[in-house]
């Protein structure tokens, strides 16, 4: 729910306030505030496609400070949307919002506070891997946080202003004052210097009986009724912005009851009739018992593992073998959106009105996720951009020969090889072209086999080669570092090429798509970690140094491993984009099994001499044949152009050429250059 402005009236009246250093305590951690603080407050890349490998490195240090001071966090994440869609204006005028900051990002260059598109799956891995206590509700998350922190007797990390109205015995650390980043050591100990929150102190700075909190809130404007009272007239003179919480503050003064202020707030709006009297009456009443807290149901998940039952609206809608992968965030909470609602809401990453919606590109991966969920022939409204509109997109389910054997109620039951087959015919490639790849691999390129068939307008050869760089290293931060490439991208920031920003926003929506396919069907391939698997800044400097025709290290000297693993990707996704290719339909895109019918665009492969010439840049024979395993790699692969004469001719050359210690001093300086 939240109340407006509640967090900006209590900046002004900092008596409120406790100045604490905390340390050596369980801590309840508001997740999605945590995450965007985390992102926005950091200066990350947000308009080029995100900074996932510095974020990861950011969260890894927020963890570390919280262990170092004795602090042991529990996050707890939102679900998907209530079912009663009570906050469905609140949620469309959000979605509203973000399509305009996205745009004028995309326009102007300046941050706008727009989320890429991977960063809530980076946050939720890394917290995997560090092994934090990690739990995704099945709805929205502030009652349960509030439930365990008053059984836990612990303080909650947020800044959503529902926790000021809940009563806490141990409080509320507000995130914006939360100042993790300067450790205090006193001794042996360390603890972090922030504020403490507590409703009896707002109550006693108020003047306002502690019963009356939850009241204040629901008069306040809540999801249920907004009563039109003029609370300004109440108030002294002020901050124009949070005057009518003052006003209503100081006009509570006077009740000892929620019933009371609520019949005298109703006799300020005049004669009512006793239906719309009754209405009003039941929206404050509800509104109120938002902030009655019920018994915690995440105690038993993070102390013995069990989930939650579902709540009575999810009971028998929802299979319950998803009750535990929801619950450790392992399966993302949108299927109950589908499941519940009929209903997909998808993001808004930073690109010109001008642009069609990115998430065009995925609609077939997604009406195969809806066909494996609700079945055939169901239709699930995304909403989507359209320009500057927000539109909900009807979107019918689809199904294949192969998903049709598969039931939502056994899906964790299904044969492992048939739930990979299902997987892999969406993307249109075999198991046995990715069986060379290491396993983290073999879903991005996936992915980015079947982007690049189905992308509008067609990616460039160049945008494909930095994809698959920014890939090969899986340490993207040591890429740029050794590449000599800032993080810091405003000197030319409005030169951003926006088709080059468009199709990497096509590849990230097919790759979140395809993270969330792979999680309903049991991760028939491996979850790679995505932090390792883009860097905006990196992938659009290197795009545009290769665009720019001068000569450009793309590799570090002696990164071997590197300049093979690209190879080896590059003719695969070449392999694949050589045979047939779909052309999705104007809306819906098409369902996998019609992609397989539709017209050939082909287009030709890349002189892979150009790219093997570099692999003989070596030194010694272990070096010549670790390059003739590549080509001897390329053959298995069935490639049609091979090492030609020439470049048997350049690699004798250059090998020749190493024995003259000067001339191989300037080419270990040079690095490798792949083009």
């Amino acid at each position: 729910m939240g109340v407006q402005r509640l967090s900006m009236l209590l900046e002004n009246q900092r008596r409120v306030y406790r100045e604490v250093r905390f340390r050596s305590s369980r801590l309840l951690v508001d997740g999605c505030n945590l995450l965007y603080l985390l992102y926005f407050s950091s200066g990350l890349d947000q308009n080029h496609g995100g900074e996932y490998a510095a974020f990861e490195a950011l969260i890894e240090k927020f963890v570390q400070a919280l262990r170092d001071c004795g602090i042991k966090p529990y996050v707890v994440l939102d679900g998907g949307t209530d079912p009663t869609d009570k906050k469905s204006e609140t949620l469309m005028s959000r979605a509203k919002d973000r399509i305009l900051k996205a745009h004028r990002a995309a326009e102007s260059g300046d941050r706008a506070n727009v989320l890429p598109q991977l960063v809530k799956l980076v946050f939720r891995q890394t917290l995997i891997r560090l092994k934090v206590p990690l739990a995704q509700c099945y709805g929205e998350a502030d009652r349960e946080i509030a439930a365990l922190a008053r059984e836990w007797e612990c303080p909650v990390l947020s800044k959503d202003s529902d926790f000021f109205i809940f009563d806490l015995p141990a409080g509320l650390l507000p995130i914006d004052h939360f100042q993790w980043e300067a450790v205090e050591r006193s001794g042996s100990q360390s603890s972090i210097p922030c504020r403490s929150y507590n409703t009896s102190s707002f109550c006693i700075h108020f003047n306002i009986k502690p019963q009356l909190l939850p009241a204040f809130a629901a008069l306040a404007g809540n999801d249920y009724v907004k009563l039109p009272i003029n609370w300004d007239q109440f108030a002294p003179e002020g901050n124009e912005r949070t005057r009518h919480l003052e006003g209503l503050l100081r006009w509570l003064r006077g009740f000892q009851t929620p019933h009371q202020a609520f019949e005298a707030a109703l006799g300020l709006m005049g004669d009512l009739s006793g239906t719309r009297r009754d209405e009003a009456m039941k929206g404050l009443n509800l509104g109120m018992e938002e902030y009655q807290l019920p018994p915690s149901t995440l105690k038993k998940f993070f102390i013995h593992g069990t989930p939650p039952p579902f709540p009575e609206e999810l009971a028998g809608r929802v299979p319950d073998w998803t009750r535990l992968p929801l619950t450790q965030a392992r399966l993302n909470s949108n299927i109950l959106d589908v499941l519940l609602l009929l209903r997909m809401p998808l993001g808004c990453p930073v690109e010109l009105h001008t642009m069609p919606s990115a998430h065009r590109t995925s609609r077939p991966l997604r009406r195969l996720m809806y066909g494996l969920l609700l079945g055939e022939g169901q239709k699930v409204e995304e909403k989507d951009r359209d320009g500057l509109q927000l539109k909900f997109v009807p979107v019918q389910s689809a199904v294949t020969a192969t998903s049709e054997r598969l039931e939502l109620d056994s899906l964790d039951k299904a044969e492992p090889s048939l739930r990979l087959q299902v997987l892999l015919e969406a993307l249109g490639v075999t198991e046995a072209s990715l069986r060379r790849l290491e396993p983290p691999l073999r879903l991005p390129v996936a992915v980015t086999c079947y982007w690049l068939r189905t992308a509008q307008p067609p990616p460039d050869e160049v945008l494909l080669k930095a994809l698959l760089l920014g890939l090969c290293t899986g340490d993207p931060l040591r890429h740029r570092a050794d590449l000599q490439i800032r993080n810091q991208m405003s000197s030319y920031k409005e030169r951003t090429d926006a088709d080059v920003s468009h199709a990497i926003n096509q590849w990230q929506s097919c790759l979140r798509t395809c993270f969330h396919l792979n999680q309903l069907l049991g991760f028939p391939l491996p979850e790679p970690p995505a932090s390792r698997l883009y860097e905006g800044t990196l992938v659009h400097q290197l795009d545009r140094r290769m665009k720019s025709g001068r000569k450009t290290m793309l590799f570090p000297k002696n990164d071997r491993s590197s300049v093979n693993r690209y190879n080896l990707m590059q003719n695969i996704v070449h392999r694949h984009h050589a045979r047939e290719a779909p052309a999705p339909s104007e809306e819906q895109g098409s369902t996998p099994a019609v992609q397989q019918k539709q017209e050939q665009r082909r287009a030709p492969l890349d002189d892979v001499t150009v790219n093997l010439q570099q692999l003989f840049l070596l030194e010694d024979e272990e070096a010549e044949t670790e390059a003739l395993s590549v080509v001897r790699a390329q053959e298995e692969l069935r490639l049609d152009e091979l090492l030609s004469l020439k470049t048997r001719f350049k690699a004798k050359e250059r090998k020749n050429r190493c024995k003259n210690p000067e001339l191989a001093r300037k080419e270990e300086r040079r690095g490798w250059d792949l083009l």
